[in-house]
Parts: structure tokens; C-alpha cells; sequence
């Protein structure tokens, strides 16, 4: 039996329709979504009361809790997400890959142009293979997409594991992890970062290389920079990051086809520097047919109302003024 909630929020009413499967995380995603808001509290009933279904557990179905949803009127009051200052924006264009928007999660499409027809391929002749590029959908869970290929198994949800396994880090940690290089408290930064249209970026991608023993080696399209997490562990992945979605390099052995990735390898002898001298020529290859977005400046619209503007700055203003979170490269 589907449960229908109808939400009063900063930007209007809204009504939720969830299948009798749905879990405390789906309908917070959902809450989200409809709302634009990364961080919210909720209150329901007369008088209001606080509502906060997040203690049931994200996993727990909803029909396994107490709470009686159907039918039910929620009132939805933004939180301060603390978001990054104009200095942190500045430390963004130097170091891109430091952690993507902690604004309202935006969907962030890339022109037609910027996906790859005919993916690039570089022969490892004394590694006896080649390097391949492995692209993940475009969804704000690419991040997870990608290091979830190279160290997780087919049979697990990479995007709720590894969003879980960094919650966990920074609840272990709220001093490492405190609201300073949050940029909100770690509380709500565990809530923000389990729902599934929030990006991940440099935080995340500290934290689990810790949680798995490994390296992970971002390369940059852009400019071809390396940056190293978890440096000096005795394996290694490599992902691509191309400014609004990351991709993950797979190793291919000579004899079987690069298209299938049934015979891929992801995780490689950290001291290799062949292996990491392949992978930034891959990337190279990537650069030259401009698979990478500048989100300092590239035009921006609005698939609902066909807003434009110039870089991911704009976006999210234009996402708190509007609750529009559906957005796309302007020709």
C-alpha cells in the first residue's frame, strides 16, 4: 500500500507518494528533493512535534516503524548548512577536487558533448595490457560509482555502503571531523551525506581510503594533477575527475576484449609508476577531447525554467532562491 505524505515547506506544498518498501533514508531523499534543502528539521501533528525518523535507523523500512506516515501533514523548516565562504571558494579553484557543493543537492548534467563517443585506450606493452576508462552514470553518487567498481564486489550497493562507511568514520572522529572542515556540524553532515543526490568529493574520498587500507590517486582532467589520498598504502586505484563527475581506470590483460570488463583490474601495485604514467596519459587523451567541465565558468541552465548563468556558484544560488535543482551545461 503506498504511503502518501503531503510536506509544507520554504518553497510551497509538496505531496510524497513512497511504496510500502521505502526506507527512513528514501523518504528523507525524498523530503529533500522536493524541497531543495540539504538539511532540514521536521515537525508534525497538533501541536507540532519534532519528528526526526532518522533515529529508526536509514535502513529501516518505514513499515517497520511506529510511525504512522499515511495521510500524515509534515512541516519541513530549513537548517543553516553553514556552506563554504567566499575563501573556501577560492580554495576550490585551486584544489577542485577538495570537496564538491555543500549547498542544496544539485543535479548537475553534462552537454552531450562532454560524454565520450569512443572512449580512449593506452597499450601498457610492458605491463602486457591496456589501460581503459570505465564510466559511471551521471548521478551525484559517481563518486561512489567509481571506488565502489575498484574495491567493492558486484553483489554490494556501492553508494549506501560507502556513504554509510563514511558516516561512521566522522561519528568515530567528531574531532578530526569537526564543524570547521565539515562545514556544518558533523551531525548533519552524516545526515547530508546518506542521502543519494549528495556529492562526494575530497572528504570522502580521505576517509575511505583510510577505511579500506589504499591509495586512491584522483587524477584531474583539467590540468592532469594527481592527488593522492592515503598516500604511501601498497595498493592503489585510479579515478578520473572531470569537474562535475568522477570515472574510474581499469586495466585490461592482453587477449581479452576491453569493451567487457569481466577480466578488469582496478587495484594496482602502489609503487608502479608505469601503471600511474598509463593512467595520466589516458587522462591526457580525455583532455584533448575536452572531457572535463571548468565549473568556474562554464554557462549553466535551468532544465525547469531555463534559467542561465555562468558556474556551479550561480546554480546553487539559483537553487536557493528557486528550489530548482535540475541543471545542465548551456550550449
Amino acid at each position: 500500500m503506498p504511503i502518501r505524505i503531503r510536506l509544507r515547506a520554504p518553497n510551497g506544498q509538496h505531496t510524497l507518494a513512497l511504496d510500502d518498501n521505502a526506507a527512513v533514508s528514501d523518504l528523507l531523499s525524498s523530503i529533500s528533493n522536493a524541497t531543495a534543502l540539504p538539511l532540514f528539521e521536521l515537525k508534525w501533528n497538533f501541536p507540532p512535534q519534532p519528528l526526526d525518523p532518522s533515529l529508526y535507523g536509514l535502513s529501516t523500512l518505514l513499515r517497520d516503524t511506529d510511525l504512522k506516515l499515511n495521510g500524515a501533514q509534515i512541516i519541513v523548516i530549513a537548517v543553516a548548512t553553514g556552506d563554504p565562504s567566499e575563501q573556501k571558494e577560492e580554495d576550490e579553484a585551486e584544489a577542485p577536487q577538495s570537496q564538491h557543493s555543500q549547498s542544496a543537492p544539485l543535479s548537475l548534467q553534462r552537454k552531450q558533448a562532454s560524454a565520450l563517443k569512443d572512449t580512449p585506450e593506452v597499450p601498457v606493452p610492458d605491463r602486457g595490457g591496456t589501460m581503459v576508462l570505465r564510466v559511471m552514470p551521471d548521478d551525484n553518487s559517481c563518486m561512489f560509482r567509481a571506488l565502489g567498481s575498484a574495491i567493492l564486489t558486484d553483489t554490494l550497493d556501492s553508494m549506501t555502503e560507502l556513504r554509510s562507511l563514511v558516516a561512521q568514520a566522522i561519528q568515530r572522529d567528531p574531532d578530526m571531523y569537526n564543524e570547521a572542515v565539515l562545514q556544518r556540524s558533523p551531525d548533519e553532515y552524516c545526515k547530508w551525506i546518506s542521502y543519494s543526490d549528495s556529492w562526494g568529493g575530497g572528504i570522502e574520498l580521505s576517509i575511505l581510503s583510510q577505511e579500506f587500507d589504499i591509495e586512491i590517486a584522483s587524477i584531474n582532467v583539467q590540468d592532469l594533477r594527481v592527488d593522492r589520498f592515503n598516500e604511501g598504502r601498497p595498493k592503489r586505484c585510479f579515478l578520473v575527475y572531470s569537474g562535475i563527475h568522477y570515472d574510474t581506470i581499469a586495466f585490461v590483460p592482453d587477449g581479452s576484449p576491453t569493451y567487457d570488463p569481466a577480466n578488469d583490474m582496478k587495484l594496482f601495485d602502489a609503487q608502479d609508476n608505469v601503471m600511474l604514467e598509463a593512467a595520466r596519459q589516458l587522462c591526457g587523451e580525455l583532455k584533448k577531447k575536452h572531457y572535463y567541465t571548468d565549473t568556474k565558468k562554464f554557462g549553466i541552465k535551468c532544465n525547469t525554467c531555463g534559467w542561465q548563468g555562468a558556474g556551479e556558484t550561480g546554480a546553487v544560488k539559483h537553487a536557493e532562491e528557486t528550489g530548482h535543482t535540475d541543471f545542465g551545461e548551456a550550449n
